[in-house]
C-alpha cells in the first residue's frame, strides 16, 4: 500500500499537511506544485487500497481524477476550502470541506486534530491573509504580540513562495520547503535557525518594495486593479500584494493581473469588510476558480480583459 500528500504548494496547504504528519506521521509520497498548479489528482498513480490525503485543493477543479480513484479502489481523505460543488458520496472518501469566510485548510485540520498543533494553523491562517481567525484560533495559545507577529511573517513568506508561473520561479519547491519545515515542531525554531526563513523574508522584502513603487490602473472607492510586468519578481509577489492592498483598503476590492507570455495571470480580493463573490466572479472565466474571499484566474486571454475589468467593476460597483 502507497500513501499519497496531494498539497496546494503555498502557507495553507503546507501548514495543513505539516500538522497532520505531526499528529500522525507517515512515509508518503508529496505531489504538490506552484500555487496555481491545482490539477494535482491526476498525478496519482494509485493501487487499489492506497490511501490519498488531500490538502487545499479545489475539489471541482479534480473531479474526474478523484472518481477515477474512488472507482480504482483507492481511499481518500480530503480538506478544503474551495468551490467544490457536488460532493461525491461513496464509502472510500472522507471529506472534510468547509466554504465559510474566515476558514482555511489549516484551521480545518486544526478542528480535524482538536487543536493539537494550533500553532501551525495560526501560520496557515496568517498566510492566507486570515489575520482576524489566526488572532483568535492564537488565543488559547497566550503568545506575546512580538511572537503573533513572527508568525504572521512565517505564514506570509511561505504564502509568498508558492507563487509563480513555474517552479523556476520559486526559491524553493513546495516540498523541498515542507521538507525542510517539518523538522520543526515549533515555529519559533525553524524562524530563528532556517537558513530558508532568512532566504524568503530577505526575497519577500525585495520582490514587496518593486511592489509597492507601482500605481494603478484603476481606483476607486470600491475597487483597483493593478497590472503587473512579466518578470520572475512579480509573479512571485502577486498573491502577497494582493494581500497587503486588502489589509490596507478593507472596504476596496482588488484585481492583480500580472502579465504572461499568452495573457494575464489573475488574483481577485474581495474587501475584507465583506469577504465574498471572488470565487463567483473568477469562475465566469475559464481556468478561474478559487474561495469566496480570494480568487484567481491563472490564465486570462488579452481578448478577455475588457470583459474582465466591466465584471469586476459591477461585481463590487464603480464608485
Amino acid at each position: 500500500m502507497t500513501h499519497y500528500d496531494v498539497f496546494n504548494g503555498d502557507a495553507d496547504g503546507i501548514c495543513a499537511l505539516h500538522q497532520l504528519r505531526l499528529a500522525y506521521p507517515r512515509d508518503s509520497q508529496l505531489i504538490t506544485g506552484v500555487k496555481r498548479d491545482i490539477t494535482l489528482l491526476e498525478r496519482v498513480v494509485a493501487k487499489p487500497g492506497d490511501k490519498i490525503t488531500v490538502l487545499d485543493v479545489s475539489l471541482d477543479k479534480n473531479r474526474e481524477a478523484l472518481l477515477a480513484l474512488l472507482e480504482l479502489g483507492a481511499r481518500v481523505v480530503y480538506f478544503d476550502h474551495h468551490f467544490p460543488g457536488d460532493i461525491p458520496a461513496h464509502r472510500d472518501f472522507d471529506a472534510h470541506i468547509d466554504r465559510a469566510p474566515g476558514i482555511c485548510t489549516s484551521l480545518l485540520v486544526d478542528r480535524f486534530l482538536h487543536g493539537r498543533y494550533r500553532i501551525w494553523a495560526v501560520v496557515g491562517a496568517f498566510g492566507d491573509n486570515l489575520h482576524e481567525a489566526a488572532r483568535r484560533a492564537a488565543e488559547p495559545l497566550h503568545l506575546s504580540a512580538d511572537q503573533l507577529d513572527a508568525l504572521q511573517s512565517l505564514g506570509e513568506c511561505l504564502n509568498y513562495n508558492g507563487y509563480g508561473e513555474t517552479l523556476a520561479d520559486l526559491h524553493f519547491p513546495p516540498d523541498e520547503l515542507y521538507r525542510l519545515l517539518h523538522c520543526h515542531t515549533d515555529p519559533f525554531s525553524f524562524i530563528a535557525e532556517a537558513p530558508a526563513f532568512q532566504q524568503l523574508r530577505q526575497g519577500y522584502a525585495e520582490d514587496m518594495a518593486k511592489a509597492g513603487e507601482l500605481q494603478p490602473e484603476m481606483a476607486t472607492e470600491a475597487c483597483a486593479l493593478y497590472i503587473l510586468p512579466d518578470a520572475p519578481w512579480s509573479r512571485r509577489v502577486s498573491g502577497s500584494f494582493s494581500n497587503r492592498l486588502a489589509q490596507s483598503w478593507p472596504n476596496r476590492a482588488h484585481a492583480i493581473l500580472t502579465r504572461r507570455s499568452n495573457g494575464y495571470t489573475v488574483s481577485v480580493r474581495a474587501p475584507l469588510s465583506a469577504p465574498t463573490g471572488a470565487d463567483e466572479l473568477c469562475r465566469r472565466f475559464d481556468t478561474g476558480g478559487g474561495r469566496k474571499a480570494a480568487a484567481g484566474i491563472n490564465c486570462l486571454p488579452e481578448s478577455k480583459v475588457v470583459e474582465f475589468v466591466e465584471e469586476f467593476r459591477a461585481a463590487w460597483g464603480s464608485v
